[in-house]
């Protein structure tokens, strides 16, 4: 009989490329994720895995038993939202993650509902850069989390992962001066010659900057890199450059000196879950409770 917790294994190494990434995502020690793998390659009955040095890639049954495993891990997540059915109602802890932005303007309004529509549940927030949702998700310290995407910068969900459409916001160049658009949504190139202020490196919302102004036809001289933009729309009014921010970026509104030109691009955010929890009581719950606190300026996504 084929063990789940090693399926477990298996899948995340698929995803993951190695076994120290593994053990770390999964709070296991990489001799202990290297001896349970070679548990479940004795209970295959088959090589799962070709080791070349450190290197460790699946063989084709190894990618074969990858599948089976996501579509029982799958299965368990749903007899978990079925069994929970039995109970009077959505109770207990419910982890969620989401990226600062919807922390402060999102998630005050949908906890409000939670609680009023949910009082058996716990809800329990963390801070989560979107690049770490997946892993967190799959390795159970998340239950439900927000992600986002740009039109520049696509995000696919990963394997194991279901997710739920939930709003699209647009996005503005901040800076102390405004371009004449003739009506027309504008463009980065007049502040090609600017400094700009941007999120640190290897985060979405960095890329989607240095994306757009090279659609643009140039590459931004980045001055400054933040990740908070009430910060950053203060820098801007400290003329220390200019930025690009997201409509939940200035839900408390620029400074008096801060000019906002809307720009075509569009943030896309999701509430994410593991595959097979989408109709578990305490993820429905929540999907709905975000769906409530959506500002009525923004477009709501199905």
């Amino acid at each position: 009989m084929l063990d789940v917790r090693r399926l477990r294994l298996l899948r995340e190494l698929s995803l993951q490329g190695t076994i120290a990434a593994v053990a770390q995502t999964l709070s296991y020690t990489p001799s202990a994720v290297s001896q349970q793998l070679s548990i479940l390659e004795r209970e295959a009955g088959v090589a799962l895995l070709e080791r070349t040095g450190r290197r460790v890639t699946l063989t084709p049954a190894g990618r074969r038993l990858v599948g089976h495993a996501e579509a029982v891990l799958e299965r368990l997540e749903q007899a978990a939202g079925e069994l929970s059915d039995f109970r009077t109602g959505p109770a207990g802890p419910l982890r969620i993650g989401a990226f600062p932005t919807a922390v402060k303007a999102l998630l005050p309004a949908a906890l409000a509902a939670l609680s009023a529509d949910h009082p058996g549940l716990e809800p329990m927030i963390s801070e989560v850069d979107p690049a770490e949702v997946a892993r967190a998700l799959r390795a159970g310290e998340l239950d439900v989390a927000l992600l986002h995407e740009y039109d520049f910068v696509p995000h696919p969900l990963e394997s194991g992962l279901g997710a739920t459409p939930l709003f699209s916001e647009p996005m503005y160049l901040a800076s102390l001066t405004a371009p004449a658009t003739d009506g027309a949504l504008a463009s980065p190139a007049p502040w090609r010659d600017e400094p700009w202020i941007t999120a640190t490196p290897r985060t979405l919302c960095h890329a989607m900057t240095v994306r757009a102004c090279e659609a643009a036809g140039f590459t931004p001289g980045v001055r400054h890199q933040v990740d908070d933009f009430g910060t950053v729309l203060r820098l801007v009014a400290a003329g220390q450059g200019v930025a690009i921010v997201p409509h939940l970026g200035i839900a408390d509104g620029p400074p008096g000196n801060v000019v906002l030109t809307r720009l075509p691009i569009e943030r896309r955010t999701a509430v994410a879950y593991r595959s097979g929890a989408e109709r578990h009581p305490a993820v429905v719950a929540a999907v709905t409770a975000l769906r409530s606190a959506v500002p009525t300026e923004l477009v709501p996504e199905r």
